[in-house]
């Protein structure tokens, strides 16, 4: 099965409005899935006799604050947080990369996290991704059973791998730079 079967089954059982959009001019074509659908989404995706996609391979964030410059003239866009979540299924020898779009601050308050609804609920290594995309991107995922720090301190501030991440120059006495 295709990228563009796998869409279509979505875009038929989802709608336009939780299917947002299909890219396949790249080297790992992606379909990105609404925010507030990502759920119901990842439950198709992983039930469906047709897709079976029984394996989360990697859920990771991705700050799209500025295009560096050799890149900027070909990928034109808007600063955001993504969630990229490579899929796998094993019975059907499919891979596919499903991505939901986050803007860079909830209702555009800066210091207030993006939330996207957690999927471990679907598949349980998600657990652990979701708390490193967290700690280290800073998207809040509700619904998560424990979402907290996996990588850096309790009282660590900030998220070390946005985009304007300043890193301190002193931590609990500890010099930095």
């Amino acid at each position: 099965m295709t990228i563009e079967e796998i869409h279509q089954l979505l875009v038929d059982e989802f709608g336009s409005d939780a299917i947002l959009a299909l890219v396949t001019d790249r080297i790992d074509p992606w379909i990105e899935v609404a925010p507030s659908s990502i759920v119901d989404v990842s439950v198709f995706l992983h039930d469906d006799d047709r897709l079976r996609f029984e394996h989360l391979n990697n859920l990771c964030g991705v700050d799209y604050l500025e295009p560096d410059a050799k890149k900027a003239k070909t990928f034109e866009h808007e600063p955001h947080l993504q969630v990229v979540y490579h899929l796998q299924s094993y019975v059907h020898k499919l891979r596919c990369v499903v991505k939901v779009k986050l803007p860079r601050w909830k209702d555009d308050v800066e210091g207030e996290l993006p939330e996207c609804p957690s999927v471990s609920s679907v598949w349980e290594i998600a657990d652990w991704h979701e708390r490193e995309c967290y700690d280290l991107v800073g998207i809040r995922f509700t619904g998560h059973p424990n979402l907290r720090r996996i990588l850096c301190p309790e009282d660590w501030v900030g998220h070390p791998l946005r985009k304007d991440y300043e890193m301190p120059l002193e931590y609990h006495g500890i010099r930095g730079k």
